[in-house]
């Protein structure tokens, strides 16, 4: 069994929070319906990382659409690893690629897509976008659903 292949072993008993993005685990399970393009979408709300040169907590709203081929990512893999960047230092740019890369690698989809919304820092926040693939003909993606930085106004 390869890499990728392992079973899936957080399921159902407790679990540590991984000490940071590299340490931590994604596990992936089989597309039920590889034969059907649809979209599955993942919302952390309350993402938190910490800046690389101050220290100083940073905080996003990180929402991510694929459309699966052969794999989905296992739903609480993919808690605990976004968990693990808690006391990770890195800018957000480089936070909110590296999931996207980390998700590709494992699950291969036909299409990806992140949006990083971030809280400002300074008085200005910083939006990362990133997508892979092209999204397959007739498929669904919906808007996703946050509205830009307006601050108090």
């Amino acid at each position: 069994m390869g890499e990728k292949e392992k079973p899936v072993t957080m399921l159902g008993r407790a679990t540590k929070i991984p000490t940071s993005p590299d340490e931590a685990v994604l596990e992936r399970v089989p597309n039920p319906h590889p034969d059907t393009n649809y979209v599955a979408r993942f919302t952390a709300p309350e993402f938190t990382c910490l800046c690389p040169v101050t220290g100083q907590p940073d905080f996003a709203h990180i929402v991510i659409d694929y459309v699966p081929k052969d794999w989905l990512v296992e739903s609480k893999s993919l808690k605990l690893y976004l968990t693990s960047f808690r006391n990770h230092g890195a800018f957000h740019e480089d936070t909110t690629i590296a999931i996207a890369k980390r998700l590709i690698e494992l699950l291969e989809p036909k299409y990806l897509r992140i949006g990083g919304y971030w809280y400002p820092r300074g008085g200005m926040p910083i939006d990362v976008f990133w997508q892979t693939g092209t999204l397959p003909e007739g498929t669904w993606l919906p808007d996703p659903g946050v509205a830009p930085y307006r601050g108090r106004g």
